[in-house]
């Protein structure tokens, strides 16, 4: 077998990790290393390549440490039984990427994952040497996100959060039936029990305003999971729960939806097409008012097709078009909470509208300065100059406010 060089596993490695999508930096700090603010600071920087969840465009150097894996799951372009062109850094050859991707002004930052070789915790413990090696030897104070490996021994995930900004455990699909179906080497037991501990040194790391010593770092940017959506059976509605008990259950960040992609000499277990993207991006639009504007998944998924969010329009509109006798809302006098039900006003323009308020009644032409979209605030809204009049009936309304087709045609 041919010797491979750098740039090639580059290529091959780079590509292999595209697959992972729980891949941002939200939450991170600046790091001191020696008492130096050492190289690599995320503050204030971006470039490309990843968004952060508030917004911030970060660059990270996206890599497998290694393609080769022990596990055969039937969804994975790098499972055992794969004929792939395999790969593998050593420690140094992910350090050394990283530093001169920097110096060159291409990164911010690594995400590290890997294939599982010899042993889980053989595969951790590798991955936490590159962390710990860029930490100590380099003094690198960029971002790092390390993928975690469920059943690599605890002192090992400990270590990883000394040296990471962000840890992830893929709950990999969304029901435990399909994991043990589609990934039979994999234990949803042994992923939950590794979320679990990350949760406990993370609540463990978390500063105390009585406490007169602060306690060490952990992962400050907390920890993720991704589930891949579209290789099983399950609805939006499973999707969405399982979603939602993660973030309850173990104060997760974020929860990353990610396609399925058909892959080459694939099991018959799997879809031969992929779903369409859109999915995923409604998911993502569901996932973000469950955690941020008081929805709950029944609301949400309620009325869908067999349990799918509606691809045609957003999770918001689809529920206001379903509950026309909740409006007009009047925004001068309705609680926050119903002001985040309004499409159209996110989290900020309510926040401005509630702080305008106090001063003044609101006529519609404040509203419009307010927000991005007044066309689609318009029919659900009373202001002190403005009323909808009567109700413009459900499907003419759909018509009025759904994307174009071309505009769709984009996911």
């Amino acid at each position: 077998m041919a010797t491979l060089t750098l740039t090639r596993k580059l290529a091959i490695l780079a590509d292999a990790a595209k697959y992972d999508a729980s891949c941002a930096s939200s939450g991170s700090e600046k790091r001191d290393s020696a008492g130096s603010a050492g190289i690599g600071s995320t503050e204030g920087h971006g470039i490309c390549h990843s968004y952060a969840p508030d917004g911030r465009c970060i660059s990270l150097l996206k890599l497998l440490l290694t393609n080769f894996c022990i596990y055969d799951c039937a969804y994975c372009i790098n499972r055992s039984s794969s004929n792939v062109q395999r790969a593998r850094f050593s420690v140094e050859e992910v350090v050394r990427l990283t530093l001169d991707f920097y110096a060159r002004n291409y990164i911010e930052g690594l995400f590290l994952s890997s294939g599982i070789i010899r042993s889980p915790d053989y595969t951790m413990e590798q991955m936490v040497r590159v962390a710990r090696s860029l930490r100590e030897e380099h003094l690198f104070a960029g971002y790092i996100h390390l993928k975690i490996i469920p059943n690599a021994a605890p002192e090992l995930l400990i270590e990883a959060g000394r040296w990471a900004d962000r840890l992830s455990t893929n709950i990999e699909l969304p029901t435990d039936n399909a994991l043990e179906k589609l990934a039979p080497e994999k234990r949803p037991s042994e992923i939950r029990t590794a979320m679990a501990r990350l949760r406990g040194r993370l609540e463990a790391a978390a500063p105390d305003k009585g406490a007169r010593a602060r306690p060490e770092k952990f992962a400050p940017a907390g920890q993720s999971t991704q589930m891949i959506i579209g290789a099983d059976g399950a609805n939006d509605a499973a999707i969405l729960t399982r979603a939602a008990g993660l973030y309850s259950g173990y104060q997760l960040r974020r929860v990353y939806y990610s396609a399925f992609s058909p892959i080459p000499d694939a099991s018959s277990r799997l879809p031969l097409r992929p779903p369409p993207l859109l999915r995923e991006h409604r998911l993502y639009q569901a996932d973000w008012l469950i955690r941020f504007y008081g929805f709950e998944v029944p609301e949400i998924v309620a009325g869908g097709e067999g349990g799918d969010l509606d691809l045609g329009i957003d999770p918001k509109l689809a529920w206001a078009l379903k509950h026309r006798h909740a409006f007009p809302v009047d925004i001068n006098r309705a609680e926050r909470e119903m002001l985040l039900r309004v499409p159209g006003l996110g989290i900020n323009a309510v926040n401005r509208l509630l702080a305008a308020r106090r001063h003044h009644r609101l006529r519609l032409e404040d509203v419009a300065r307010l927000t991005a979209s007044i066309a689609k605030v318009r029919p659900f809204i009373a202001a002190a100059d403005w009323s909808p009049g009567g109700l413009i009936d459900q499907a003419r309304l759909r018509q009025k406010l759904a994307p174009p087709p071309e505009q769709l045609a984009l996911f």
